[in-house]
């Protein structure tokens, strides 16, 4: 059988392309200013901290789709260490490290000599 009698698949061939990933330098960038995410984050940073009733009332969303940004864009793309706490019954909820300007002295990881 020749080269020029092999039939040929009529299904394009894929080889070479690649599918649009979006690049980690993306994942990195911050939110616009005025955006939900970015009026979020300020009212996490904020001394006060934030609800989940007030992150709602804020961006128009649902219950479970601030749950949602707090676990998957906060604590996971932005990597912010996000604390909670009960007051007067009410969760509220802050980037840690924001309600105390006293930093702890890090301890170093490397053993001593």
């Amino acid at each position: 059988m020749s080269t020029s009698a092999k039939k040929r698949s009529s299904r394009p061939s894929h080889r070479g392309t690649t599918a649009a990933k979006p690049s980690p330098l993306a994942m990195a960038n911050p939110p616009r200013p005025g955006s939900k995410q970015s009026r979020v984050i300020a009212i996490l940073q904020s001394p006060a901290g934030a609800t989940i009733a007030a992150m709602m009332k804020a961006t128009g969303w649902q219950q479970h789709s601030v749950r949602g940004f707090l676990a998957g864009v906060v604590r996971k793309r932005l990597k912010l260490r996000l604390g909670s706490k009960k007051v007067d019954g009410v969760r509220v909820y802050q980037i840690a490290g924001m309600e105390s300007s006293k930093q702890r002295p890090r301890k170093s990881e490397r053993q001593s000599s």
